[in-house]
Formats: structure tokens, C-alpha cells, sequence
């Protein structure tokens, strides 16, 4: 809820622009996807259009119609262009009340209606890398198993597609500086192994938000798939440093 429609318009416009002509995304080196508030999504899809920027949405609802004011179904998010959704961010389940059992429904809806998942998972206090990944792992387990039944790992019931894990330890979200790296490397690390040991996730990946700015992608050294920029990405040329980072990595 940082920009209005006037000022999304304008950051997604620099945002097409810098896809057009920065060879790390032209390359296909990095995949961009951008998440607008719900009532700036059409003006998000139209303005990324005829490039390589995907659109998704923050959230969804876990039923796609029925009496349910105020809530965006996944089919609606699909047929309007998005091909992402963000689930279980800290600030819903702080602010908001978010419970595990609503985020696994969430994630079965976004795969029902063939939208990738940024399945959000984070530890709330600090604490050490082996706890906090063990912690990530237990989360991601419950979650799948609720989504989509204890026999997920057979891959059957989400095979179509793939999931983007968004690793935010909750007591990084917003301050100065990111988890250290040691810390990162270890938790995404392990999630990294517990994904590829399911057939089902083949293709998924996994990022770090949570305070990420430039330096961060070169200091993890490969550990990581990407990163959810929050405030840091609101002037475009911010995440060209990210990019020009990446493409000195490739």
C-alpha cells in the first residue's frame, strides 16, 4: 500500500522499460515478476505488456466463487493476467490473523488456477541458522501436507506447477540490514534440499526477503534463487543494480 494508481503506472512503465533493454532479463538470465496492490493490477499487466515482466497478485482467496465480500478469487486473478500470488506474508499473518490452515488453502486455490505460488515462510524470533531452518522445513511439510494431501511427495496433485518458496525470518522484515549470510545460505539452503527431494517440486525455487539489496545475491554465492525486493525496488534504478549484479555473476 506505498503507491497509488498514478504512481504504480509510473514505476511499472520505468519497470517494462528496464526489461526491454537490460540483457539480464533480455537474456533470460532473470525472471522479474512485480506484485501491485489488487486495485492496480490491470494497470500493472497493461503497462509490462510485450515484455518478459510477469504480474502477480498479494494475496487470494482459498475459494474461487461463492458469498464472500471482499475477497479476489484466483480465477478472477488468472483471467485478468497474473501468472503470480503471493501467500502467508508475516504482515497478513500478524496483522491480519493468518493461519496456517488459511495459507495451505490459499496455496491449493493458486495451484487450482494455475498460478505460481510465493509461498512465504520465516521464523519470528531470532535464533540460530540449524533452528530456524529446521523451523522453515516443518512449516513448508505441514503446509504441502494440508494443500494437498500426505501423499503430496507421490507429485501427482501438484505436478503443473512448480512453487517459489520466499524465505522472510520476520525480525529481518524492515530493518537495515538482512540476516547475515551464514544464516541465509543455511535456511534456504535446506529448503532448497527438502524441495528437491520431493519429485512434485521439480522446478521450484527459493528466495530472500527480507531487508535484500544489492551485494546480497553475490555475498550468497549461489545459495539462493533470487530476491523479494520490498521498499528498496521503488525507484527502478535500485533494482538495475540488482540486475547488473546478476548478469557480472553469469
Amino acid at each position: 500500500m506505498y503507491f497509488d494508481a498514478e504512481a504504480t503506472a509510473s514505476w511499472c512503465a520505468d519497470v517494462a522499460a528496464l526489461a526491454i533493454r537490460h540483457e539480464a532479463i533480455t537474456s533470460g538470465a532473470v525472471s522479474l515478476f512485480v506484485l501491485p496492490s489488487f486495485t492496480t493490477l490491470e494497470i500493472a499487466v497493461d503497462a509490462v505488456a510485450g515484455t518478459a515482466v510477469s504480474v502477480g497478485a498479494q494475496d487470494l482467496f482459498w475459494e474461487d466463487r461463492g458469498a464472500f465480500t471482499g475477497e479476489v478469487s484466483g480465477a478472477d486473478l488468472r483471467e485478468l493476467g497474473c501468472s503470480f500470488v503471493e501467500i502467508g506474508h508475516a504482515e497478513r499473518r500478524k496483522l491480519l490473523g493468518e493461519t496456517p490452515e488459511m495459507v495451505s488453502l490459499k496455496l491449493a486455490a493458486a495451484v487450482r488456477n494455475s498460478l505460481t505460488p510465493i509461498l512465504c515462510v520465516g521464523e519470528i524470533e531470532f535464533g540460530s541458522p540449524a533452528d530456524a531452518a529446521a523451523d522453515c522445513v516443518r512449516q513448508l511439510g505441514a503446509l504441502f501436507a494440508a494443500a494437498f494431501g500426505n501423499d503430496y511427495a507421490a507429485g501427482s496433485a501438484i505436478s503443473a506447477t512448480p512453487i517459489v518458496v520466499a524465505y522472510e525470518p520476520e525480525w529481518a522484515i524492515g530493518v537495515t540490514e538482512a540476516a547475515s549470510v551464514e544464516h541465509i545460505a543455511t535456511v534456504t539452503s535446506r529448503i532448497r534440499d527438502f524441495l528437491q527431494e520431493t519429485p512434485a517440486f521439480a522446478g521450484s525455487r527459493v528466495i530472500y526477503g527480507g531487508s535484500a539489496g544489492p551485494g546480497l545475491l553475490t555475498d550468497l554465492d549461489g545459495s539462493v534463487d533470487g530476491l523479494f525486493l520490498g521498499r528498496f525496488a521503488h525507484d527502478a534504478s535500485a533494482l538495475e543494480l540488482v540486475l547488473d549484479e546478476v548478469l557480472a555473476r553469469t
